[in-house]
């Protein structure tokens, strides 16, 4: 039968239940399992913590299809290959990398010890964006195995951003017309955040694509998925959105991250040094610069949050989406000076102006 994207009970997905139907498959008949993370959305997910034998593993369903899979399992190989820490997709019984239940795929992988990226610990971020050049740099040639899908990202940027600008406008239109306290937090703060977001496309549309070089791309380079273990070795974990794609494409969604927070707060010397770091290993273009700071200057927040409330304003929690925006708006006078002294910081590398 073919993998179908639906929504499975809860009871279907107790620890119970995959002990029976699941475990078996790795000879874990008599293993300790226990649930430690569910989404019910429509990308349902659960992760298990399973102990067995004195060794501690993860048991995860997938969200996704076998094709797709079949992707991701080909990417960890790739890189384990390649000296890169990765948690290798486990074999069953049968010699197979998956086990099919009631219609679901499951993946076992050894259980990675440490502790995550931490934000605030500089040697962290240093070192987490250099083992990305590294996970670049071994994977421009990437190749799938047989029968997987095909995954590529490749964007464009301009034209989503292009959108995105569309959208505020039109945001700003609406707030205008109902006149409530969201509209006028937003319209208070709409001339700085419009200036970063035509900034984002106008340099987005000057981007020449063909001199972004690609790879494949984590696409979920952030804190919670790069542990340092025991002995301070670099682990990646959880490729379920990895694609071959723009390399830039992973630094700035690793450096929006980052900034975004109340303890960095769009800190352009943190930005800068982590780039020189990567730079290191793997050096940017002007077109791959450009890429980083349309990236970065577009307020996806408060643009996000605008949407969601404009498309939902008759039937959402008004109160919530006040505090919502009021709490995005804190660091726009922050990530509206982080971009200047980018701009002006690119601008300066490469002897020109954007």
């Amino acid at each position: 039968m073919p993998y179908e994207a639906k929504l499975y009970k809860v009871n279907d997905l107790s620890e119970g239940t995959l002990k029976k139907t699941v475990l078996p498959h790795y000879a874990m008949e008599n293993a300790k399992i226990e649930q430690i993370k569910f989404k019910d959305t429509d990308k349902q997910r659960a992760v298990y913590r399973v102990e067995y034998n004195n060794e501690v593993f993860c048991l995860k369903k997938v969200y996704f299809g076998v094709q797709d899979l079949l992707f991701v399992y080909s990417a960890i190989e790739w890189l384990y290959r390649n000296k890169i820490n990765v948690p290798r997709l486990l074999p069953t019984r049968e010699k197979g990398r998956f086990v099919q239940y009631n219609n679901m795929l499951f993946i076992l992988t050894p259980w990675i010890d440490g502790i995550k990226c931490s934000y605030d610990n500089i040697d962290h971020i240093m070192a987490s964006i250099s083992y990305l050049a590294d996970m670049h740099n071994c994977s421009e040639d990437f190749t799938p195995v047989f029968g997987s899908s095909n995954r590529g990202g490749f964007e464009n940027l301009a034209n989503s951003l292009q959108k995105h600008f569309n959208q505020l406008l039109n945001c700003s239109n609406l707030a205008f017309k109902y006149k409530d306290g969201f509209s006028k937090t937003y319209l208070n703060n709409f001339e700085e955040n419009i200036e970063l977001a035509e900034l984002s496309a106008r340099v987005s549309a000057s981007i020449d694509k063909k001199n972004l070089k690609t790879s494949l791309c984590h696409l979920d380079y952030v804190n919670k998925n790069i542990i340092f273990d025991n002995d301070t070795r670099i682990w990646i974990i959880d490729f379920d959105k990895c694609k071959m794609d723009y390399c830039v494409h992973d630094i700035s969604y690793f450096l929006r991250r980052l900034l975004k927070r109340d303890n960095t707060k769009w800190n352009i010397q943190t930005a800068i040094n982590a780039l020189k770091v990567y730079e290191e290993k793997r050096p940017l273009n002007l077109d791959e610069y450009r890429y980083i700071l349309a990236y970065l200057s577009f307020p996806q927040k408060y643009w996000k949050i605008s949407r969601d409330y404009y498309n939902n304003i008759s039937k959402c929690n008004k109160s919530s989406f006040q505090t919502l925006i009021s709490k995005a708006v804190e660091k726009t006078e922050f990530h509206a000076q982080f971009i200047g002294e980018f701009k002006q910081y690119i601008e300066d590398k490469f002897k020109t102006k954007l």
